[in-house]
C-alpha cells in the first residue's frame, strides 16, 4: 500500500513510499562507516558515474542535508547529470526519477518518488533533481527500519528517460458522412446458387467498400437466415497495425409497406480479406413470405448506411 506524505521539497509536492523485492535497475550506492559522513566538514557525497540511455549521472548525497535548502535532521539525496560538456549546445533531457533506501533486515527497498508524478527536466542551468528531505535521521537511526546495520547503509536509483519520436496521429470520427448510401439491386434471387456474391465497389469518404451477400446463410445462419456483411474494397490497404472504424446499417428493403428489416453493426477493419457483418441477418421464411414485402418478382434490395466512419491524418 502506498502512502502521501507532506511535501519534501520545493521541487516535487510530495513524496510517494513503497517497498519491494526488487532491487534498483540502474544504480547502487553503498556506504560503510556512514557516521563518519555525518561528522565530515564536507557537505556532500558523489557516487561514481553510471551511464543510463547513453548519459552519464551520479548520485549527490547530503548526509545532513543540503544547506541552501535550510534542511537540518535529514539526508538529501539528488540525481545528477555528469559530463554535460560533451553534450550538444542547447542539450535538455527529460527524465522520471525513483530513489531507494534498502532495508537490510527485511532485504527489502523503500521506493521514494515524487508524489505529482512530474517529469524532471534537466538543463545546463539545471543539473541536479532530488529530494532535500529524503529521510529524516531518525529514521535513518532507528535499528527497527533496518536502514542502517553495523554502520552501513544503501541508496539506490531508478532513471527512466523520455525520448519524443516525434510520431503520432489524428484520429477523427466523422458522423454521417456525405453520400453514405449504397444500394444493391439483385435481381432473379432464387437463381443465385453460389456460396456468396459481392456487390460492386463503393466508395464512403475517400474509402472503398463492398458489401458480401450468402444468400442460403454463412456460419450460424446457415440454411435458416439470409448473411449480410461489409469488407473493405479490393485496394484498400491500412497502414501497420492500424484500423478504421465504422458503424453502418445493413438493410433490406420492404418495398410494400416500408417497414424495412435492419441491423446495426460497428466494426474496427484493418485486412480487406476480413469482413463484418451478421450471420443470422433475415430469417428465409420471412424473406420468402411475400407478404412481407423483401423479395417482389423474385428481386431484392439490399442498402448500407455508413453513419459514422473514422479518419486517420
Amino acid at each position: 500500500m502506498e502512502v502521501v506524505y507532506p511535501p519534501a521539497d520545493n521541487d516535487a509536492t510530495g513524496i510517494v513510499q513503497s517497498t519491494r523485492d526488487l532491487p534498483p535497475a540502474h544504480y547502487t550506492f553503498e556506504i560503510k562507516n556512514f557516521s563518519i559522513l555525518l561528522g565530515m566538514e564536507e557537505e556532500k557525497c558523489n557516487s561514481g558515474e553510471f551511464e543510463v540511455d547513453s548519459y552519464q549521472w551520479r548520485l549527490v548525497l547530503y548526509p545532513n542535508g543540503k544547506k541552501n535548502s535550510n534542511v537540518k535532521g535529514h539526508i538529501s539525496l539528488y540525481l545528477a547529470m555528469a559530463a554535460t560538456n560533451d553534450l550538444p549546445l542547447g542539450w535538455e533531457v527529460n527524465v522520471h526519477i525513483r530513489f531507494f533506501v534498502f532495508d537490510q533486515i527485511r532485504n527489502k527497498y523503500l521506493s521514494i518518488q515524487d508524489g505529482s508524478g512530474r517529469v524532471k527536466r534537466f538543463h545546463k542551468l539545471k543539473t541536479e533533481w532530488g529530494f532535500n528531505q529524503l529521510l529524516s535521521h531518525d529514521t535513518l537511526n532507528d535499528s527497527s527500519n533496518g536502514y542502517l546495520v553495523d554502520d552501513i547503509c544503501a541508496f539506490g536509483v531508478e532513471v527512466f528517460v523520455i525520448k519524443c519520436t516525434g510520431k503520432g496521429e489524428s484520429l477523427s470520427m466523422i458522423n454521417e458522412p456525405r453520400s453514405n448510401y449504397f444500394t444493391w439491386r439483385i435481381y432473379k434471387f432464387t437463381d443465385l446458387k453460389a456460396e456468396f456474391y459481392f456487390s460492386e465497389q463503393f466508395t464512403i469518404e475517400g474509402r472503398r467498400w463492398k458489401l458480401r451477400l450468402n444468400p442460403k446463410g454463412f456460419g450460424t445462419g446457415a440454411g435458416r437466415c439470409l448473411s449480410l456483411f461489409l469488407f473493405l474494397g479490393d485496394s484498400e490497404t491500412l497502414p501497420p497495425n492500424k484500423k478504421l472504424f465504422a458503424k453502418y446499417k445493413l438493410r433490406v428493403r420492404d418495398r410494400i409497406h416500408g417497414n424495412h428489416y435492419e441491423k446495426t453493426v460497428d466494426y474496427w477493419f484493418s485486412n480487406p480479406s476480413i469482413g463484418n457483418g451478421v450471420h443470422e441477418f433475415l430469417p428465409l421464411r420471412d424473406l420468402r413470405d411475400e407478404s412481407k414485402g423483401y423479395l417482389v418478382g423474385d428481386g431484392l434490395v439490399i442498402e448500407c448506411k455508413i453513419d459514422a466512419i473514422s479518419v486517420l491524418f
